[in-house]
């Protein structure tokens, strides 16, 4: 009884987190791995706290040891955002929840094994304290990381970045464990203390949660319209019926005829291909994905598009790659966006 009082809160605040995330951006077999990292993370610190014990003093490991662990939670955040994984601010809500969750249920175990006797009371009030700061730490943590990404990719393709947010990446990635130190060093009534990380973490997450929304109906939205213009024009021949369309025809006369068709022929695949993966999010999102699945014929169509398209992207050029690469460009949400399309496309 005691074990499951010392895990049921942080199962209950990630089946929460999880169930926001109405797109359906994280499947449940990635929830669990990611839980699963954040129990060997737990492992991982708890080897290293041996060792600080020893070259730290008591006062000095009280501020060393949250810092640690949180730098050693952000390994595996890390990994996911370089990996496109981790690109709207609910993948690192509920990625940061999985991971410190996991952590959360290790660390409660080892209290429970190594400490004194506890109460199912006293166990369920600090497994979800406990919980609250591991999981909304490793959120914070995530989005700064995902925001970092995004910040290295526009610099990448020679798009400008704001000091402002590149103030919010620091910010957030330092934040994070501040709090955590000061949750674990600065110690005052237990309830107050219980009601003060409940109304950060919670004021996070429902704040993450109203401007994610916005986000994605955003990416959704902006550029859609434009997509589905430029694919219009190209397929009547009409080029310079489009701003996008315009600049193809400025730059017909530096390519020989085969690779300006080369061109023509990338472009129009991956306008293709992004209205598909966009439209796939925005049926999952209104809930008709099941109503409306893939047949067979669409799935080896968009399976067949999508090998052309790395096959062209390998016959274009450097030259003919950068001028069309602000056309091209995939965005993490729109590279995830296809990802998942294409793991539907292979499932029987």
């Amino acid at each position: 009884m005691l074990f499951v009082a010392a895990i049921l809160p942080i199962v209950i605040y990630i089946f929460v987190v999880y169930k926001i995330d109405h797109f359906s951006l994280i499947s449940i077999k990635n929830l669990f791995l990611q839980v699963l990292c954040g129990m060997v993370a737990a492992l991982v610190c708890f080897a290293l706290f041996q060792l600080t014990g020893l070259l730290l003093s008591e006062n000095l490991s009280d501020f060393f040891n949250p810092v640690l662990e949180e730098i050693v939670k952000a390994i595996p955040l890390l990994w996911l955002a370089t990996r496109k994984k981790i690109v709207f601010f609910i993948d690192s809500v509920i990625c940061g929840a999985a991971i410190g969750g996991g952590f959360s249920i290790l660390e409660n175990l080892f209290y429970l094994l190594l400490g004194d006797g506890m109460s199912i009371g006293t166990i369920l009030f600090r497994g979800l304290e406990v919980a609250l700061i591991h999981m909304g730490c490793s959120a914070v943590i995530a989005a700064g990381l995902m925001l970092g990404i995004r910040l290295i990719l526009r610099s990448r393709s020679g798009l400008g970045i704001r000091n402002s947010d590149a103030l919010m990446v620091v910010s957030l990635l330092v934040v994070a464990p501040v709090l955590h130190v000061c949750h674990n060093t600065f110690h005052f009534n237990p309830l107050m203390q219980f009601i003060f990380v409940i109304a950060t973490m919670g004021g996070l997450l429902v704040w993450t949660y109203f401007y994610d929304v916005g986000m994605i109906h955003s990416w959704l939205d902006t550029g859609l319209d434009k997509q589905l213009s430029l694919l219009d024009s190209i397929r009547q021949g009409h080029l310079d019926d489009t701003p996008t369309g315009n600049y193809l025809e400025s730059v017909k006369d530096v390519f020989q005829p085969e690779d300006y068709y080369d061109i023509i022929c990338y472009v129009l695949l991956h306008v293709e291909l992004s209205v598909a993966s966009r439209s796939r999010v925005m049926l999952r999102e209104s809930g008709l994905e099941r109503e409306l699945p893939l047949t067979n014929e669409m799935k080896e169509q968009i399976l067949s598009q999508y090998t052309e398209y790395k096959i062209l992207e390998k016959r274009l050029g450097n030259a003919a790659r950068m001028t069309i690469a602000p056309i091209v460009k995939f965005d993490p949400a729109e590279y995830k966006a296809l990802e998942d399309l294409r793991a539907e496309c292979k499932k029987n």
